[in-house]
């Protein structure tokens, strides 16, 4: 299955065609974590968290637990998230 976001030597690869709307999609690049989705309106929204913690707690992590380190970084952040 060919992934929607993909990071290599080159940079950070994105396929907004085969995302889904509304669902989240990170890659790891250059030691910072970037968040991806594409919106109800199809605009894509990129975010890139840089601080060390929460990297090496996603680089650590199995991949469905991605969700739940991110999920918690939000709720510390007191992020908004629809």
């Amino acid at each position: 299955m060919v992934s929607p976001i993909s990071a290599d030597e080159n940079g950070i690869k994105l396929k907004p065609e085969i995302m889904e709307k509304e669902k989240l999609y990170h890659c790891i690049f250059n030691d910072k974590v970037f968040l991806v989705f594409k919106d109800e309106q199809e605009f894509l929204n990129c975010y890139e968290i840089e601080e060390k913690e929460i990297v090496d707690k996603v680089i650590s992590a199995k991949t469905q637990n991605i969700d739940n380190v991110l999920n918690e970084f939000i709720k510390n952040q007191k992020l908004k998230i629809n």
